[in-house]
């Protein structure tokens, strides 16, 4: 980490938040979500049960040339013609390694409990690599859900933008590497909401009653809730700011305001148009208008947005690490970062990536959803760590006001 502030906005921003995370790590513990989570553990080589017993993973990548890699959806480069994803194709005929792509995870609550049980048993979940939010990661290699990397196998990683080289929930990034980081704000149908939207509380306009739609994801829903009453969400907000802004959402729930509170499913609902208005994320709006004939509008609003990073990690039990750390390395190739970059327009985590766009699409190197410009990271924030007995709180609280 640099010792002091770096010149890109882009990498303040992001610093301040593992910052953040840091000091939480160093004096609280852990993250716990309530009714899921009972003991903490470290991830080591070959993984760590929860109670610290070693398991023992036989790697089977020379044997067995694929990896499995359960990912969200509209978050790889995909060719609607082929049906196929471009780089994935490039990656098997330079390695010789067929990829099992699946768009499993729509939200980081509902995927943990699919599959949390099988990783405290130490059971292969039949993927090599999951993608998971900051705060997740942070909890599946405290639990020692996750294998330690071999980083001789990802050269590349070296790579990795300088603020996320040694994150306070990994460091070192012995377990995890940036996948992506993006934003969520709120996006409308353009031809349905021509006046467009300027803050989270114009959803709830008597015009979008039921055809509105929040994230099922807490930090992202109540990050933008909060900062619509004013509160700084990076700093020392308790549970008088949280639930103020819960009132907010179980009032635009009951009276039927809010149509669903759903995951990355969301979309399907803007397709159909059984929704008009939502809280998203950045890239899925830029790419459901490639898709479907820019019908969308995505914006960050007047009060804020969030800020957010996704990861990859080898879970405990995967049978194929080398493989999935060959994956890895190969997306971390400023090439490659730039080609994903160029279809799911978040954030990129690798260095060289944006040098590499003005051969691929020079038109994409402004864009701030993948190279943020100041004005974006002005109006900006990343949700403070919680401690322990918060996340327990406030998830409670959220699940509960959204029906879960």
């Amino acid at each position: 980490m640099p010792t002091s502030p770096p010149e890109d906005p882009y990498l303040r921003r992001l610093v301040a938040a593992q910052l953040t995370r840091r000091r939480l790590l160093a004096g609280a513990g852990g993250l716990s979500l309530a009714g899921l989570l009972a003991a903490c553990g470290t991830g080591g080589s070959g993984g760590t049960s929860p109670s610290g017993g070693a398991q023992a993973v036989e790697d089977l990548s020379e044997s067995e040339k694929i990896v499995n890699w359960a990912n969200w959806t509209l978050y790889l480069d995909y060719d609607d013609t082929t049906q196929k994803y471009p780089t994935l194709e490039a990656f098997t005929a330079a390695s010789g390694i067929d990829v099992n792509y699946s768009e499993d995870i729509d939200s980081n609550t509902g995927y943990f409990g699919k599959v949390q049980a099988q990783l405290a048993s130490g059971k292969d979940i039949g993927q090599d690599i999951i993608t998971v939010t900051d705060w997740m990661a942070d909890r599946m290699i405290r639990l020692g859900f996750t294998q330690e990397l071999n980083h001789a196998n990802i050269p590349n990683a070296k790579n990795i933008l300088a603020n996320l080289q040694d994150v306070g929930f990994d460091p070192g990034r012995k377990h995890s590497l940036t996948w992506q980081s993006g934003f969520a704000g709120i996006a409308w149908n353009k031809e349905a909401v021509p006046g467009g939207l300027k803050t989270v509380a114009d959803l709830w306009k008597p015009e979008l009653k039921g055809r509105v739609e929040v994230l099922d994801e807490m930090r992202d829903t109540m990050g933008l809730l909060m900062m619509e009453n004013g509160v700084n969400i990076e700093e020392n907000w308790g549970t008088d700011e949280f639930e103020n802004a819960l009132d907010v959402l179980r009032k635009q729930i009951a009276s039927g305001q809010i149509r669903q509170v759903k995951g990355n499913s969301y979309k399907e609902d803007l397709i159909s148009g059984d929704a008009l208005a939502v809280i998203a994320w950045s890239g899925d709006i830029t790419q459901l208008n490639f898709e479907e004939g820019d019908k969308w509008e995505f914006a960050i609003p007047e009060a804020g947005g969030t800020l957010w990073s996704d990861n990859m990690l080898v879970p405990v039990a995967s049978p194929h690490k080398t493989n999935a750390e060959k994956l890895m390395d190969y997306y971390y190739d400023p090439v490659n970062a730039a080609t994903v970059a160029a279809y799911v327009n978040y954030i990129c985590p690798v260095e060289g990536a944006r040098e590499a766009m003005e051969a691929i699409d020079p038109e994409l190197v402004d864009n701030p959803l993948i190279f943020p410009t100041e004005e974006y990271l002005a109006n900006v924030q990343v949700v403070r760590s919680l401690s322990a007995d918060e996340d327990t709180e406030f998830s409670s609280l959220f699940q509960k006001a959204i029906g879960v």
